[in-house]
């Protein structure tokens, strides 16, 4: 593993910043599934959701001459990702539309020892958990969706999307038990 594998994200884009190639190329790996994850899942198409994930790529490029180092890269990363989908349902007048239904394909997970019925029981409760997160209203949807696919801390959404620390934890501590009582079937 090189020297650039092991740095963490914020000198990997300050690196990148100065010209390295292969500092941007450790950083897109890192972070790449768990993006597109997250803008997966905050679209109303696919096709849609790429288009963002690309742009948000390419607006990290555009900035990276202005990178400073002010918060974690990934609050910086999420940062750009939340004002991409906040500009894109402010140009079609919709903020309700923040999930999809074309994300359950990317979602079936299993391993490859798993019975068939254990992979069965996998999808039918990642499917439940889907239609559960479609419930839930776009705030607390957002702060959970940055938890959960971007691995962010509280701290980190609540300066990612420009709220307070305590706003964002009410939102989490709401969708959480939102999401308990659907996947019991108690909504």
């Amino acid at each position: 593993m090189s020297h650039v594998d092991q740095s963490n994200d914020e000198v990997l884009m300050l690196r990148y910043k100065d010209g390295s190639a292969d500092a941007f190329a450790v950083l897109y790996g890192r972070h790449k599934a768990p993006l597109y994850r997250y803008m997966l899942r905050s679209c109303a198409s696919k096709a849609v959701a790429e288009e963002l994930y690309q742009d948000v790529w390419v607006n990290v490029i555009h900035a990276r001459g202005r990178y400073h180092v002010t918060a974690k890269f990934t609050t910086w990363l999420y940062s750009i990702a939340g004002n991409r989908l906040v500009d894109h349902y402010r140009k079609q007048g919709r903020w309700d539309v923040y999930l999809v239904d074309d994300a359950v394909e990317t979602c079936a997970v299993a391993a490859d020892f798993e019975q068939p019925e254990q992979q069965a029981d996998i999808n039918q409760q990642m499917q439940q958990l889907l239609d559960c997160l479609k419930q839930l209203p776009p705030p607390q949807r957002q702060v959970f969706l940055l938890k959960e696919e971007a691995g962010l801390t509280l701290n980190a959404i609540a300066t990612s999307i420009g709220i307070g620390v305590e706003a964002a934890k009410s939102r989490m501590r709401y969708a959480l038990g939102k999401l308990r009582l659907c996947m019991r079937g108690e909504t």
